[in-house]
């Protein structure tokens, strides 16, 4: 009889900050234990788009971005929960 495995199947996902080039933009979140120096955005065009690729197993992850040393929403995700500090997280659902 042949065992069943639960696979823990990941996702690769791309997360993109629209800002202005020549900016130093970090991915944090619950993903990374909200390192804000481990997962640089990089924006390789010029033009302020940056961008940042992680491999996720299914499930829902808290991030925001880290830009010139301060903590910005993911604007364009309009999914976001009220963490413990009073501001706002993004939230992302990985299938």
């Amino acid at each position: 009889m042949a065992r069943s495995k639960k696979l823990n199947v990941k996702r690769r996902v791309q997360f993109v900050y629209y800002g202005k080039a020549g900016q130093e933009v970090f991915l944090s979140g619950e993903f990374n234990a909200w390192a804000t120096d481990k997962k640089p955005m990089l924006d390789k065009q010029g033009n302020g788009q940056f961008v940042a690729t992680c491999v996720l197993a299914a499930g829902e992850y808290q991030y925001k971005f880290f830009v010139d040393g301060l903590w910005v929403l993911d604007s364009r995700n309009p999914n976001f929960v009220v963490n413990e500090f009073g501001s706002h997280n993004s939230v992302l659902k990985v299938q």
